[in-house]
C-alpha cells in the first residue's frame, strides 16, 4: 500500500501495531507537552518498526531507538521507541536501515527486543511526532487500535507557501564561549526538546557547533543527527535581532543540563569518552618500567616465562547461494556446540564452575542472536558471515554497558560465538602447544580457554581486558591459578620466554627480575611449602590458643566430597553450606526430596556431634535464577536479594525449610538466613520456619543470621535477643560499609575487610552476641586470611568458617596465639586509620 501524498497532505500509516494514545497522555513531559513536536503514541504489540510513509532517513540515533524520515513534502517524522530507552546504549535495538536510505511505506526500519526493553525502560510507548510543526496547518489523529502498515495514525495538511515567515534581519550575530555538554547520554531527545522549545522563542537563527559539525537549535532532528555527546565542547551562535539574549539563555541552559541531573564533566578530545577509556584511565598504573599493574582476578604467586596467546581472526565468505543449506549449517553447528557444553559441564564437579557453561548454552538460544543470523541468511549471506556478524555486534553492545557485570558477559558471548563459527566452517578448536612454566599473556581469555588450561604447564596468566567479576576470574579462583585482569597494555609487547614474577595478590607483574630476586622468591616458596607440610601433619590437633581458648574452625562447602575433604584436613564441621548451588544450572527449582537428599548426604559425612550450618537460598544481585525471574533493577545489590527473595517467593522458601528440617536429626543442623537487614526479616522467616516445623513434628533447630550489612551489625544487641548465632559475611559487609562493589575491577583492591570501619562493625556484632550468651562466626573471605586471625579473635569472634584448603594453616595460626595479646592487637587495629595500617600491625604479630 502506498502513502497518500499531495502538495498539502501527508497520511501516515501505523509503523507498529497497537492501541493509539493521545500524546498528552504519554508519561513524559517532553512528549506530553509537545516539546519535540505534535503527533501520536502507540503501545506496540509487535517488535518491528516500519516506515509510515515513503521518504528519506535523515536521522538515526546511535542508540538505535529513534529514527526520522523526511517525507516528499518536507515534513520530518520522528519515531521514538519507548521512554528512557537512550540509556540502553543500543542494546535491544537492531536498525535495518542507514542514514540517507530511501524507504517505502511498510519497509522495516528497526527491530527491537520488546521483552528486554520492557524490563529496562520506563515504557514501550512509541511516539510518532512531526518535529517541524511550524510547517503543518492541521492535524487529524487516529483512534482505537491500529494495524501496522494499514491503519492511518495521522493525517497532516501542510501550510501554503504564502504562510512562510518574513525574511530575518541578520545584522546582529554573537557566538558563545565553548561549553561542555554535561548530559551523561548526550543531547538525546529529551534535552534536545527542551533546548528547541526555548530556542523557538527567539527570532534569531541559532546554531550549535562542534568542530565542523553544526545543528539548527530549533530542530530536534538536526541536534540529534549531529549526536552531541557528554564532554563535547560546543559553541552557540545566534544571528538576528535578539542574538545576545538567545546566546546567554541557551548557553546557561546547556550548562545546567537542560532539565537533567548531570555530574561534573571534563572535555573529550572530539568524541565521547567510552566506559572502556574511563576504566583504562582509572586503573592503577606503574611508574616503574619493570613493574606492570592490574587488578587481582585470582590471588597467588608464580615465577615463569611469558607466552603470548593470540586468537586467529577468522575470515569468512560473505555470500551464499542456498539459504536452506546455510540454515542447516547453522543449526548443525549450534547443536554440536550445545552438546560440547553439555559434556564440559558433566566433566566439572564444581557446580559454580559448571553453571558458567550452562549460561553459555542459553546464549546459543538467544532469540536476538538467532533472529539476526537468520535474517542475514535470508538476505543471501553465508551462515558463517551471518553468525559472525550477529555475535560480534551483540558482544560489542554488551561491552559498552555501564554495568561491569553485564559488560563482562561480552567475553562469554565471544567464547560461544567463536566456537560455533569454527563448527560452521568445519574446523576444530586448535589448542596452542604451551611450554613449561608458562605465564600466559593475552588480550583476553574466554571461559573455555581458562577451563581447559593445562595446569602442569600454566602457572598463571594476565589479561589486558576483563575484571574480577568475569567468569574467567571465577574459573581462575576455582582452579587456584594466579591471575591478573586489566594489566597494562605493555604486557602484550613482552617477548615469549621473558622471565617474569607474577604476584596476583598484589596485582603486579615484575619484568626482568634478577637471578637473585628469583632465587629469593624460590627460597620463600620452599619455606612456605615446608610450613604447609608441617601444618598438614598437625591438622588433626585442636585449634586452641596458648592460654586454652578453643576457636572452632569449620569449612565453607558445597558438596559431600568437599565436606569429607574438610574433615580430612582437620575441619570440625560446616560453617557455611551454600545451598544456592542446588538451585543453579537447572530449569526448575529443586524438589523437597532432591534438597533433602543433598542436605542429608552432607550431614552424613559429618559426625553426629558436628555442626552443619545450612544457609537458605541466597540469590539476587550477581546470582540470578532463570526460573525465578527478578525484575531488572538499577542496582541489584541494593535490591531483591538474600532473604528478601525467599520472603517474596514463599512457596520455594517453604520447600527448602521442610527439606532442611527433615535432615536435622542426622547431625547438629543449624539454619541461617542470608542478608537479614531488619528485625522484620528475621521474625517473618522464623515464623515460616516454625509453621513448617510444627507441621513436620520435628524438634526445633538453632536459627542464625548472616551479618552482611551495617544496619544488622549496628543492631547486633537487638538481633542477638532473637537469633541463636551470628555469622559475619565480611565480603558483603565490607562492600556495603565502604560503598565499593567487591567485584569492581578498579576499586576492588580498596575493599579490604581489615579496614577499621569494618572491624568496628565486627567488634559490635561480637559484643552484642556475647551480651546475650550467643556466639559469633566469620564465614567471609577474611576468615581464611592468616594475617587477620589474631585481630578477629581479639574482636571476640568464636568461630572461623574457612575455605577447605586453608583449614590446616588457620588452625596452626590459632595454636600460636595468646588471647590477651590478640585483644590488645585488636584494640590497636580499631584505633587505626586505614586497612594498610591494620595489615602493618598484623604483620608484626
Amino acid at each position: 500500500m502506498n502513502s497518500i501524498l499531495s502538495t498539502s497532505t501527508l497520511i501516515l500509516k501505523a509503523p507498529l501495531s497497537g492501541p493509539l494514545l493521545a500524546l498528552e497522555k504519554v508519561p513524559d513531559p517532553v512528549f506530553s507537552q509537545k516539546m519535540v513536536g505534535d503527533g501520536i503514541s502507540i503501545d506496540p504489540t509487535n517488535n518491528q518498526l516500519c516506515a509510515p510513509c515513503d521518504g528519506k532517513v535523515i536521522q538515526l540515533h546511535r542508540a538505535g531507538h529513534a529514527v526520522t524520515i523526511e517525507s516528499a513534502n518536507g515534513l520530518e517524522v520522528l519515531m521514538h521507541i519507548g521512554i528512557d530507552t537512550v540509556s540502553l546504549g543500543g542494546v535491544g535495538f537492531s536498525p535495518k536501515i542507514a542514514l540517507g536510505d530511501q524507504v517505502k511505506l511498510g519497509d522495516l526500519l528497526i527491530e527491537f527486543d520488546a521483552d528486554f526493553i520492557a524490563t529496562k525502560a520506563t515504557s514501550l510507548l512509541t511516539q510518532i511526532i512531526i518535529t517541524n510543526t511550524d510547517e503543518v496547518q492541521s492535524f487529524v489523529y487516529g483512534q482505537g487500535y491500529a494495524e501496522c502498515g494499514k491503519d492511518t495514525v495521522l493525517e497532516l495538511t501542510t501550510k501554503a507557501a504564502s504562510e512562510t515567515s518574513e525574511p530575518l534581519d541578520l545584522s546582529e550575530s554573537l557566538t558563545s564561549e565553548p561549553i561542555l555538554v554535561p548530559n551523561p547520554t548526550g543531547l538525546h531527545a529529551r534535552p534536545s526538546a527542551v533546548l528547541v522549545g526555548t530556542s523557538k522563542k527567539f527570532k534569531s537563527k541559532i546554531v550549535l557547533r562542534r568542530g565542523n559539525d553544526e545543528a539548527n537549535a530549533k530542530s530536534v532532528i538536526s541536534i540529534m543527527s549531529v549526536e552531541f555527546n557528554c564532554g563535547d565542547s560546543i559553541t552557540v551562535t545566534a544571528t538576528g535581532p535578539d542574538a545576545n539574549e538567545a546566546v546567554n539563555t541557551i548557553t546557561q541552559m546547556i550548562k545546567d543540563g537542560l532539565g537533567e541531573d548531570c555530574p561534573p564533566v571534563t572535555a573529550t578530545a572530539s568524541a565521547p569518552k567510552t566506559e572502556e577509556a574511563s576504566a583504562e584511565q582509572s586503573r592503577p598504573r606503574s611508574d616503574d618500567p619493570n613493574l606492570l599493574l592490574g587488578v587481582t582476578a585470582s590471588p597467588g604467586f608464580a615465577i615463569g616465562k611469558v607466552f603470548q596467546l593470540e586468537r586467529e581472526d577468522i575470515q569468512v565468505d560473505e555470500k551464499a547461494a542456498d539459504k536452506q543449506t546455510e540454515n542447516a549449517l547453522l543449526d548443525k553447528a549450534l547443536k554440536e556446540a550445545f552438546n560440547y557444553l553439555d559434556q564440559l559441564q558433566s566433566s566439572i564437579e564444581d557446580k559454580e564452575k559448571a553453571a558458567i557453561f550452562a549460561a553459555h548454552q542459553e546464549l546459543l538460544e538467544d532469540p536476538e542472536l538467532l533472529d539476526t543470523s537468520r535474517s542475514l541468511i535470508v538476505e543471501g549471506k553465508s551462515a558463517a558471515y551471518a553468525w559472525k556478524n550477529a555475535y560480534t555486534n551483540q558482544a560489542c553492545q554488551l561491552a559498552k554497558l555501564k554495568s561491569e557485570l553485564l559488560a563482562a558477559r561480552a567475553n562469554d558471548l565471544r567464547d560461544v560465538g567463536y566456537r560455533v563459527l569454527l563448527l560452521i566452517l568445519g574446523r576444530e578448536m586448535e589448542a596452542q602447544e604451551l611450554p613449561e612454566n608458562t605465564i600466559l599473556i593475552a588480550e583476553d581469555l574466554t571461559p573455555s580457554d581458562t577451563a581447559q588450561l593445562d595446569r602442569t604447564k600454566v602457572l598463571g596468566f594476565c589479561t589486558v581486558m576483563g575484571g574480577a567479576t568475569s567468569h574467567v576470574a571465577i574459573l581462575a579462583r576455582s582452579m587456584n591459578i594466579p591471575a591478573i585482569a586489566g594489566i597494562e597494555q605493555q604486557a602484550l609487547s613482552l617477548h615469549n620466554g621473558d622471565d617474569v614474577i607474577l604476584d596476583a595478590g598484589k596485582a603486579s607483574l615484575r619484568l626482568n627480575p634478577s637471578q637473585e630476586e628469583i632465587q629469593q622468591i624460590r627460597d620463600e616458596q620452599a619455606s612456605l611449602a615446608a610450613k604447609q607440610k608441617e601444618d598438614l601433619a598437625n591438622a588433626s590437633k585442636p585449634s586452641t590458643t596458648l592460654d586454652g581458648t578453643h576457636i572452632e574452625v569449620v569449612a565453607n562447602t558445597i558438596t559431600p566430597k568437599e565436606t569429607t575433604e574438610s574433615l580430612e584436613l582437620g575441619g570440625e564441621g560446616v560453617g557455611l553450606l551454600r545451598s544456592e548451588f542446588l538451585f543453579m544450572n537447572r530449569a526448575t527449582a529443586p524438589t523437597e526430596d532432591e534438597q533433602y537428599e543433598s542436605y542429608a548426604n552432607i550431614a552424613k559425612a559429618l559426625k553426629p556431634e558436628q555442626t552443619l550450618i545450612i544457609r537458605t537460598l541466597d540469590v539476587g544481585g550477581d546470582k540470578p535464577l532463570s526460573y525465578m525471574p527478578i525484575e531488572e533493577e538499577e542496582n541489584p545489590f541494593l535490591g531483591l536479594r538474600g532473604i528478601r527473595v525467599s520472603l517474596a517467593r514463599q512457596q520455594i522458601f517453604r520447600v527448602q525449610l521442610r527439606a532442611i528440617l527433615r535432615a536435622s536429626n542426622i547431625c547438629k543442623v543449624h539454619i541461617m538466613f542470608p542478608m537479614v537487614t531488619t528485625m522484620e526479616d528475621l521474625r517473618t522467616a522464623k515464623s515460616l520456619l516454625e509453621e513448617e516445623r510444627v507441621q513436620l513434628g520435628v524438634d526445633p533447630i538453632p536459627v542464625g543470621i548472616m551479618v552482611e550489612v551495617p544496619s544488622t551489625a549496628i543492631m547486633a544487641d537487638q538481633f542477638a535477643k532473637e537469633a541463636d548465632f551470628f555469622s559475619i559475611g565480611t565480603n558483603d559487609l565490607t562492600q556495603y560499609t565502604l560503598a565499593i562493589d567487591r567485584g569492581h575491577p578498579i576499586l576492588a583492591a580498596q575493599a579490604d575487610a581489615l579496614n577499621p570501619a569494618v572491624l568496628q562493625l565486627i567488634a559490635n556484632t561480637a559484643k552484642g552476641a556475647a551480651k546475650h550468651g550467643k556466639w559469633t562466626g566469620i564465614c567471609g573471605g577474611i576468615a581464611s586470611d592468616e594475617q587477620a586471625t589474631a585481630i578477629l579473635l581479639g574482636l571476640g569472634v568464636n568461630e572461623l568458617s574457612v575455605s577447605v584448603p586453608a583449614i590446616p594453616a588457620i588452625k596452626a595460626k590459632i595454636r600460636s596465639l595468646d588471647m590477651a595479646k590478640c585483644r590488645a592487637l585488636a584494640e590497636q587495629a580499631l584505633n587505626s586509620n586505614t586497612a594498610d595500617e591494620v595489615r602493618a600491625l598484623a604483620s608484626q604479630d
